[in-house]
């Protein structure tokens, strides 16, 4: 073959046959000079957060879906953690990105009681780590895609604190994440306003409940199977997931779809 029309020699990288990232290639991982990416975005998600103070404690609540996109795929998640005998902690968002925070928290209460000290985590000292966190990995432009909901009693006070993936925080007597800030807070708010002086622990279930059943009516993402935790005095308990009560009849009036 005349060397003017030879065709031009192979100069490296993968061969025309092979594949880019086939395993036992030993090629860059890079196509078009454009480096691979992963996602950012959340995968596995929860919703809502519920949070509320009353008389002798805190009460905390969520549902139990695991969302994939817009499928309710896992339907028995729990997003509740006993952190210790005072301290609940609990998170919507990328569902991973809880179990990181729940494997760490529980790692650093191993530590605390290994010292044997006499002294334990409180809330707000959960809290407070969890904001440092948050931030941290928000500075680093690497978030845990989560909002962090913290409660508990300690020493006769009552604690309830948010913050969320970019490291705003807050206490209040009552929170919500999510779809919930903005449908069950106002609920929550007028319950404390309404109940000022005697808010007990029952009106502070049986307003969580209202909440979040309205919740599952409003929220495309939201289940009516949910947890609920109580830190008291007494310690903390997080009680066996609940079913709401439904009653569809009102799609009957709804009209045009």
């Amino acid at each position: 073959m005349d060397s003017m029309h030879a065709p031009p020699l192979w100069t490296g990288g993968p061969s025309p046959g092979q594949f880019y990232n086939f395993p036992g290639n030993n090629v860059p991982t890079q196509v078009n000079n454009e480096a691979m990416k992963r996602t950012m975005q959340p995968i596995v998600t929860g919703t809502s957060v519920l949070g509320i103070k009353f008389d002798e404690g805190v009460m905390i609540a969520a549902d139990t879906l695991g969302s994939y996109g817009s499928l309710a795929r896992f339907r028995n998640l729990s997003r509740i953690t006993k952190v210790n005998e005072s301290t609940i902690l609990s998170s919507s968002g990328d569902y991973a990105d809880y179990q990181y925070i729940k494997a760490e928290i529980e790692q650093i209460v191993i530590d605390e009681e290994s010292l044997d000290d006499g002294f334990a985590l409180t809330a707000e000292n959960v809290f407070s780590w969890m904001t440092r966190v948050l931030y941290g990995r928000r500075s680093k432009f690497d978030p845990l895609w989560a909002t962090v909901v913290v409660g508990g009693f300690n020493d006769g006070k009552s604690f309830l604190g948010r913050c969320d993936k970019i490291g705003i925080a807050f206490e209040d007597d009552s929170v919500a994440t999510g779809y919930g800030a903005y449908i069950a807070q106002p609920l929550l708010r007028k319950a404390l306003e309404d109940n000022q002086g005697a808010f007990t622990e029952a009106k502070a279930r049986k307003v969580i409940e209202d909440c979040l059943r309205v919740l599952y009516y409003r929220d495309a993402r939201s289940y009516n199977r949910y947890e609920i935790a109580v830190a008291t005095n007494d310690g903390v308990r997080i009680e066996q997931p609940k079913a709401s009560e439904t009653n569809w009849e009102v799609a009957h009036y709804v009209k045009g779809f």
